[in-house]
Formats: C-alpha cells, structure tokens, sequence
C-alpha cells in the first residue's frame, strides 16, 4: 500500500486539500499520514526559572489538544464522501515544517505528497523559500499542490508538460498509471519556442512508443511559454497539471512576480510536481 504524507494547519485550504488528498488515496490504494507541525517560542530561562519548562508544556498540550480536536473533523469529512475506509494516521511534530517533512517523508517511506495553498504567494514561498530548495533536491516524491479554489471533481484529463527528453518518459508513464486508475485521458504539452531544439523526428518517436497508451501529444508554438500553458489548463479541459522540475530557476520563472496576478486569477487546479531522476 502506498503512502500520501499530508501535511495541515487545519486551515480552510488545507481542509479543502484533505478532499483532494482523500480522493487520490482511493485512486492509488493509499494510507493516508497527517503531518501537523508547530514551533516553540525560544524564551530566556534567566527570566523565567522557575516555570521555564512548564511554559513549553503548556504550549505542547495547547497544540496537542487543538490536533486531537481537528482530527474528528477530518473524519468526518471522509465518511460524508463515503472515504472512511481510508487508513488516517497522525505525526504531531515541532520545529520547521519543511524540515519536519523532508524527515516524515524519509521515515515514513512516502511516495506523494499533498499540502493545500491559499494562494500562489503560498506557491512562491513554497518553492523558493530559503529551506526550499533542499526539501526539493531531498524528497524524490511527487508533490501536489491544491490550490484553495481547487474544488475536487472527477479527474478525466490530466495534463503533463514535457520538454521530450528520453529521461521525462518516465515519469509520463508515471503519470499514464494513474490516470488508468480513474480512466482518465493524458494530454502531453511542449511549447516549441523560437530556439526549440526538439525535432519533428523525436515527437513522431514519442507518438510510436506511446500508441498503446490514452494519451494525446500536442506541440504549440510559442515563445509566450507560461501563458501557453495557462491557456492549455484553461482551453483543454485539465483537471490536474503535471510538471517536472528540471531544476531550481524552472520555479523562479515559473512564479516570477510579472505573472503571478494571472496565475492566481486562472491556475485553479492542483498542480502535480514531479522529480525527475
């Protein structure tokens, strides 16, 4: 059985992202794990030695009563949509989220992560925060990213972006495997800019090897490639957008301040980031 680490400050957004995650779990025959996370304000002892240690205490049991208090919530959640068969498990954990994750997913043996946003700024903070970059290049698993007005609907198109490199067809066949589990169909994007070096010869290839498989390749050119993929979500049905970082300035184009009023505006579906090898 696989594992889905869902990291949650039981905010609305992430409550939205529990639907998506609950959902995903029964596509792919998953547990789902709860990662909740807090940090301890750092005091001076010298000004408070003798209820040093139960300040921490009480912060502690606040927060552990608050996530013992969430949790039924989420339950209940999952048995309206008729879910509860799904195994909920909790990590209640303190210090840095990111570096909370990068170690439950280690441990843990994760192979998805779901975490909710309430924004692209969220987005932006997520990729490019200074402890980033490192949960990036240390967590080989794909990352979900449901934005807040992202309702969960059916999935029957997954879109995948691809720059035809020999190393990408992995991970569409990654991506081929769970839309078979929901019978959804793949569309497989490449904007051919002005200094594209992808041949004719290399995207027929692509269409001979995946003959079998429900999935279509589509080539647009343009040099306008962000807006390009926009427009694909938005014209071509997308329920969930896969991506593969190619490395850490792919992130720092995509979530430039120039395009992040539009991306907020129309970029309503979760968005699946991929790592390649």
């Amino acid at each position: 059985m696989k594992k889905i680490l869902f990291p949650t400050d039981f905010s609305e957004a992430a409550t939205n992202a529990f639907v998506h995650a609950l959902e995903f779990a029964k596509i792919v025959n998953a547990e789902l794990i709860l990662l909740h996370t807090f940090e301890i304000p750092v005091y001076d002892s010298q000004f408070f030695p003798e209820n040093y240690a139960s300040i921490y205490s009480s912060i502690e049991l606040a927060k552990f009563e608050m996530f013992k208090d969430e949790i039924p919530k989420l339950r209940t959640i999952a048995m309206e949509r008729k879910l509860e068969d799904i195994v909920i498990k909790h990590r209640l954990m303190d210090g840095d989220l990111l570096y909370n994750l990068k170690n439950a997913v280690e441990e843990d043996k994760i192979d998805f992560v779901i975490m909710g946003t309430s924004g692209v700024y969220d987005w932006t903070k997520f990729f490019l925060g200074s402890n980033t970059s490192s949960v990036i290049s240390g967590v080989d698993v794909p990352v979900l990213c449901v934005p807040a007005d992202a309702k969960f609907k059916k999935i029957k198109v997954i879109g995948f972006t691809t720059r035809y490199r020999e190393k990408d067809k992995k991970e569409l066949r990654k991506v081929l495997n769970i839309a078979k589990k929901t019978n959804a169909k793949v569309k497989s994007l490449y904007v051919r800019t002005s200094d594209s070096d992808v041949s004719e010869s290399t995207v027929k290839e692509w269409e001979k090897e995946f003959a079998g498989e429900n999935v279509e390749f589509l080539v647009l050119p343009s040099d306008e490639v962000k807006e390009t993929i926009l427009d694909f979500v938005l014209y071509k049905d997308i329920d969930v957008l896969a991506m593969i970082t190619h490395k850490r300035s792919f992130f720092e184009s995509i979530f430039d301040s120039s395009f992040t009023k539009k991306i907020s505006r129309q970029m309503t579906v979760p968005v699946l980031i991929m790592h390649e090898d």
